[in-house]
């Protein structure tokens, strides 16, 4: 092999090694990104991952509270789901009849409440049975994830 066969299958060499290294780490991060969303540290925002730092014993009696507290408003959801359909049917309609869409919208607003209202108890007769400790790490999982908390900030 002459000098110039010997620079070529270097150069030839460097570049399959580059590519191959490209490959794996491309590969590396996509695997490192799908352990972390099959470990449901992906987006959490819904107010169930408030108790993610809470032990497991506790994150499902959390869920069993918010599910039982769903299970007593049903009417409400149901009222609700179905005013926001109103809502829709009334602005599409013409001419709109504003004095009716605000009449269900007050509605839907009532209904959305009554809800709240009884997660948000769930929650405060959840953490009545922590500990401090406990509540504190409940209180970090509901800032974001709960407009009970939303614009509390730790001091």
């Amino acid at each position: 092999m002459n000098e110039r066969s010997i620079r070529i299958l270097f150069a030839v060499s460097l570049a399959v090694n580059i590519f191959v290294l490209g490959a794996a780490a491309g590969a590396g991060y996509m695997w490192h990104t799908q352990e972390r969303q099959r470990d449901g540290a992906g987006d959490q925002r819904g107010l169930r991952f408030a108790a993610a730092g809470l032990s497991p014993e506790q994150r499902k009696a959390f869920r069993q509270a918010l599910a039982e507290a769903r299970r007593q408003s049903a009417a409400d959801i149901e009222a609700a789901r179905a005013g926001r359909e109103q809502i829709a049917r009334l602005i599409e309609a013409e001419p709109i009849d504003a004095a009716a869409v605000s009449e269900t919208l007050a509605s839907v607003r009532q209904a959305d409440m009554a809800l709240r209202g009884r997660l948000e108890q769930a929650i405060v007769s959840f953490a009545t049975t922590l500990t401090p400790a406990d509540r504190a790490r409940l209180v970090d999982g509901l800032r974001g994830r709960s407009n009970m908390l939303r614009r509390a900030r730790e001091k």
